[in-house]
């Protein structure tokens, strides 16, 4: 018998994603678009469901499938303790076209096995690590969202044959072998997801897709934004003194916070270029043994705003400032302090010290709202 094809356009969409998560749920085979290519689905829990996925795609070697999700905040269940590039690459890429293998080494302390069996490990785990995507495609979200268990997929062809791209193509190949197909025309990209494997501190390239290596360093680095006026006062000893806290939290030298995936800058909203700090901001500073005296003045840009994971200003008005240069950056800018911090240019030593140490507070407490 065919298999059920449904053209999205011209269906109760609600509707099929229904059909279309019970069919999984009661151990199915489910074509579904995704942004990449078409991928076909099985229930993780279902034994039979991951056999017939296997003996569809030719996987006699006992590798787990890729675990799908249709939102990222489910990544907890399946990985504990996610931290470092893995948490950042979660957070920056997805929902993206981006296949993340992350290192577990205890399985059965998942959430997902704890809720299920151990059996279940060698669908979804191998080798103590996992790979998990989370598709940008609202048809994949939803099928995903709506499925009450876990769901495993691969690309939607016989091994060999190129992934498709449409839905035809999917079932030159599958046609007959699975139950339903969900026909949203042709993918976006029209190219397979990167795959990364996390490793330590960093990550290894599996394959590429979608997302070069390029962007894949940007998304592994968490960039801090200090904002004040000129750039010559506040924000260059905000910028020194959280270079400072930031290596006592992650136990490291400041020089290492790069390879760490960490980046520290600051701007001002009207700075000019290349001026040095004030001699007063370089001596409270030197009190505390860390040396800005390399600092130069720039301007703020909606670049800097762009690449900032978390922009810090000195008062309300900078924040104003950097909300009118780019207001997509909204949810990733905050005051430094719930009052303003006042320049203290043309102000006493002790001035720029009281304003260094209350900084540092700051700072302090900004950082225990930030995972790293």
């Amino acid at each position: 018998m065919g298999t059920k094809v449904v053209n999205l356009e011209s269906a109760d969409y609600s509707d099929v994603i229904r059909e279309a998560a019970e069919l999984l749920a009661g151990g199915g085979l489910v074509i579904f678009p995704t942004e990449t290519v078409y991928g076909v689905g099985a229930c993780a829990v279902l034994p039979q469901a991951v056999q017939r996925l296997r003996v569809l795609k030719g996987r006699t070697d006992g590798r787990a499938f890729t675990v799908h999700i249709g939102q990222k905040s489910a990544v907890p269940g399946f990985v504990p303790g996610l931290a470092g590039t893995g948490r950042r690459l979660v957070e920056k890429a997805w929902p993206g076209p981006l296949t993340i293998i992350f290192p577990v080494a205890d399985p059965a302390a998942a959430a997902v096995i704890q809720a299920s069996s151990p059996e279940h490990v060698p669908a979804m785990y191998h080798e103590g690590t996992i790979g998990i995507r989370c598709p940008d495609d609202h048809v994949a979200a939803d099928l995903l969202t709506q499925t009450p268990m876990p769901v495993v997929a691969a690309s939607a062809n016989l091994a060999g044959n190129p992934a498709p791209t449409t839905a035809a193509e999917a079932l030159q190949d599958l046609n007959g072998r699975v139950d339903l197909v969900l026909d949203a025309g042709r993918t976006r990209y029209l190219k397979a997801s990167t795959i990364v494997q996390v490793e330590g501190q960093g990550y290894r390239i599996i394959r590429e897709g979608v997302i070069d290596d390029r962007t894949l360093r940007r998304l592994d680095q968490t960039t801090f934004l200090l904002v004040c006026s000129g750039n010559t006062c506040r924000s260059p000893m905000a910028e020194g003194l959280l270079l400072r806290l930031l290596a006592e939290k992650l136990a490291c030298r400041e020089d290492e916070l790069a390879e760490k995936g960490y980046h520290v800058e600051s701007a001002g909203t009207a700075a000019c270029t290349g001026l040095p700090p004030t001699a007063a901001a370089v001596d409270a500073l030197m009190e505390r043994k860390i040396d800005i005296s390399d600092h130069r003045s720039q301007p703020l840009t909606v670049e800097q705003v762009n690449r900032a994971d978390y922009i810090l200003t000195m008062t309300r008005r900078h924040l104003e400032c950097v909300k009118a240069l780019a207001g997509h950056a909204e949810p990733r800018v905050r005051q430094l302090d719930d009052e303003d911090i006042e320049d203290p240019i043309g102000g006493t030593r002790p001035d720029y010290v009281q304003c260094a140490d209350r900084i540092e507070g700051a700072l302090r407490r900004r950082l225990q709202e930030v995972a790293l």
